[in-house]
């Protein structure tokens, strides 16, 4: 397998090189861009496994960046490194696409640790179940696709579809969040309080609505105390495209 390409877009200089360094260590490849525009030129380059994004950049904000390269290039993983201190710069991070945060100062050990869990996410082994249908639309989770029609499509994040392809493969029974932030995070949820799985989830529920307006089956239920399961209208399919699904 080939070593991940990491693109590191972080303007200061000391921190920048710190991060490149630390991940040349570990047998990255990595690619440094110190403003919004070359970061975003750098991260929507084909063969980019991962994007380690400052939200604080001159010429173009680290938002703005993730909007756009959410445009062009859905799936790539993205983790902020943000010295934001408020809750909604980074949920609204999350809420854009970003599959993580580092709030700054961190150390080298636990970025180290998030690059690890995000990647191992998006270049791990493919989900246990090959799709599902919802309503008229047919999901591809191996491709992470959604399609009502030819005309009618949609993508899916790397996390986002992670925890749908968990929660369709264990469908039988309520998932925790602790377990969604474990199994798909790969982050050890003792003492952690975050609101990443239930901004994920509902981005989730929005990118599953039929875009025709027509009624769309509800996709993931929310069990009180419990967490969040498949609901009996998200019926997994062992072999499907979404093309096909949704013919």
């Amino acid at each position: 397998m080939h070593a991940a390409r990491i693109v590191v877009i972080e303007d200061e200089t000391p921190i920048r090189r710190g991060v490149a360094d630390t991940l040349r260590a570990s047998n990255y490849e990595v690619a440094e861009a110190a403003d919004g525009v070359q970061g975003f030129t750098e991260a929507a380059r084909p063969g980019v496994d991962l994007v380690l994004l400052d939200l604080l950049l001159p010429k173009r904000d680290g938002l703005d960046v993730l909007s756009d390269l959410r445009r062009v290039r859905p799936t790539v993983p993205v983790i902020i490194l943000t010295a934001r201190g408020t809750e909604d710069d980074r949920v609204r991070g999350l809420t854009m696409g970003a599959d993580d945060y580092v709030v700054k100062p961190f150390s080298a050990r636990e970025l180290l640790a998030r690059v690890e869990a995000v990647l191992r996410r998006s270049l791990g082994r493919p989900p246990d179940v090959a799709g599902a249908r919802l309503g008229r639309a047919g999901i591809d989770l191996e491709r992470r696709e959604i399609c009502w029609s030819d005309s009618e499509r949609g993508e899916l994040s790397e996390t986002e579809g992670a925890i749908l392809a968990f929660l369709v493969a264990h469908r039988k029974r309520a998932v925790s969040r602790d377990e969604l932030l474990s199994r798909i995070w790969g982050i050890e949820p003792i003492g952690l309080e975050t609101r990443t799985v239930d901004m994920h989830i509902a981005r989730l529920r929005t990118k599953l609505r039929d875009p025709s307006g027509r009624k769309t089956p509800e996709a993931i239920v929310t069990v009180r105390a419990h967490g969040y399961m498949a609901s009996p209208d998200l019926v997994p399919l062992e072999k499907i495209t979404a093309r096909k699904a949704a013919l």
